[in-house]
């Protein structure tokens, strides 16, 4: 493929090729830089548009237009208009907090899942968990950034709480860094500098330094941490695409308070591999690792092979994601049930009309 305006954007032969049918029709190809209020800011070989999301917004929340989208947008008009968007790779998607049990998705077509950490606070191991398994969900390559690691000076202590989190977090490179020193910034500069990285974490975890960093500019407001906990308020608001100096895209997001599961349970199966490994030893296939006898599970925590906390945090994982899996598959077969009795009222309407009937 020769060299084409949207490399830098993550632009390759294959997206070439899905897009081959848009572009007989004359359309464009974008990319989804930020989406607010309908519209989406979107950048093309003509450089940065402002487009209009109305045609291709479906009842479906997980179909919306979202950072990283590719898309085809029409060649002119104020605003453009996105016709289509192209299939995605992978899309990060964690549950809403509605009753409605509905998935929202955060960033498409990512390759890494930069998870932030703060080591200015006490390690919160089940909510990396809970990242962990949204990241192996969504397709991409998970990766844990202990940032401002300048702020636990002493190495050996450092080293348990890298090793903590190693532990937690089976298959997953774990870099501590800091902005501050530039420690393992090297390191994550390689990383994102292949493809599409989405920077995740808790409000105050110090992603908006850490993509002004990568950037080499700042570009994302910054705000100071609280003292007492750590905690920040939001400075990101919106999810942003940007093109990185040294080669690939990163999206930075909102602060993320709450990390629903959303049909998460491959992802949590990933995270806690261990107790998958050892379940296939289990006496009994559908084990369920409480008080069965011969449970391999079982004996890993009393021999301490098994730290009881991943078992409970396992658990805890799986319960909320049959949760959230039970209610969407209700709330699925309620709009079936209402679309099926709106269809049989328009057909007997219909019916009344070509019989001469009077329709109230």
């Amino acid at each position: 493929m020769s060299s084409h305006p949207l490399q830098p954007y993550g632009w390759d032969a294959q997206w070439e090729a899905e897009f081959a049918p848009y572009a007989e029709q004359g359309l464009l190809p974008g990319r989804v830089v930020r989406v607010d209020r309908g519209q989406a800011d979107v950048v093309t070989a003509d450089g940065l548009i402002r487009a209009d999301t109305a045609l291709v917004t479906p009842h479906d929340p997980l179909r919306v237009v979202c950072t990283g989208d590719w898309a085809a947008v029409e060649p002119a008009g104020d605003p453009r208009l996105i016709r289509a968007l192209l299939p995605r790779r992978t899309a990060f998607v964690r549950s809403t907090s509605s009753q409605r049990s509905e998935g929202q998705i955060l960033a498409a077509n990512v390759d890494h899942a930069i998870i932030a950490v703060s080591l200015a606070v006490e390690l919160d191991l089940g909510r990396i968990e809970r990242f962990l398994a949204l990241a192996w969900e969504s397709g991409a390559q998970p990766l844990v950034v202990l940032t401002k690691c300048d702020l636990v000076p002493d190495a050996t202590g450092r080293s348990y709480l890298v090793e903590d989190v190693e532990t937690t977090a089976p298959g997953v490179q774990v870099l501590a860094v800091s902005s501050t020193t530039g420690e393992g910034l090297d390191v994550l500069g390689a990383i994102v500098a292949d493809g599409t990285s989405v920077l995740l974490g808790a409000s105050g975890a110090g992603k908006s330094t850490l993509a002004n960093t990568l950037l080499g500019k700042d570009v994302m407001e910054v705000q100071a941490a609280r003292d007492v906990d750590g905690k920040g308020r939001h400075t990101t608001t919106t999810r942003n695409l940007l093109a990185l100096p040294g080669g690939g895209v990163l999206i930075d997001t909102p602060g993320l308070r709450g990390v629903g599961l959303w049909d998460s349970e491959a992802g949590v199966g990933q995270v806690f591999s261990e107790i998958g490994e050892l379940a296939e030893e289990c006496r009994f296939h559908d084990c369920g690792h409480v008080a069965e006898p011969g449970c391999a599970v079982l004996a890993a925590i009393e021999d301490g092979a098994l730290p009881e906390r991943r078992l409970e945090s396992w658990r805890k994982l799986m319960r909320e994601n049959r949760r959230i899996v039970a209610k969407t598959d209700a709330r699925l077969r309620q709009e079936m049930l209402k679309n099926w009795k709106q269809m049989g009222a328009e057909g007997r309407t219909n019916a009344a009309i070509k019989r001469g009937q009077r329709v109230r």
